[in-house]
């Protein structure tokens, strides 16, 4: 089976280090970001099968980051999984609005994160 690919981004340097050891230790390839501007540019260079995006992030936030990769016609199949503190409804509403796949509070386990990379991407 052909290796999945993993887009991490957050600014928070330990949130990045931590998801892309757990996605690469089940042998994930993973690319990380750590603002919105990089996560697009990885979004169209690498093309990633699952995004897992911050939602506060300096220079373009997550929503709008899921809202681009969306409109765009050759980007629009890849899955985004929203990481956000915040776990209000709106802000899970803005979250489907935008386009996102799923939404997962934090903090969350490193277990959590493989289920739901697994459930999305179907491995």
């Amino acid at each position: 089976m052909t290796q999945r690919t993993v887009l991490v981004v957050d600014d928070e340097p330990f949130i990045c280090r931590s998801l892309s050891f757990v996605l690469r230790k089940d042998n994930y390839k993973v690319v990380e970001a750590r603002n919105g501007e990089e996560a697009l540019e990885a979004i169209r260079l690498h093309k990633p099968d699952l995004v897992f995006l911050d939602v506060m992030m300096p220079k373009i936030n997550g929503f709008e980051v899921t809202e681009r990769v969306k409109a765009d016609p050759e980007l629009r199949a890849t899955k985004i999984i929203l990481l956000t503190a915040k776990g209000q409804d709106s802000d899970r509403e803005i979250g489907k609005k935008a386009g996102a796949d799923d939404y997962m509070t934090k903090p969350f386990s490193p277990t959590k994160i493989l289920e739901r990379a697994r459930d999305i991407l179907g491995s």
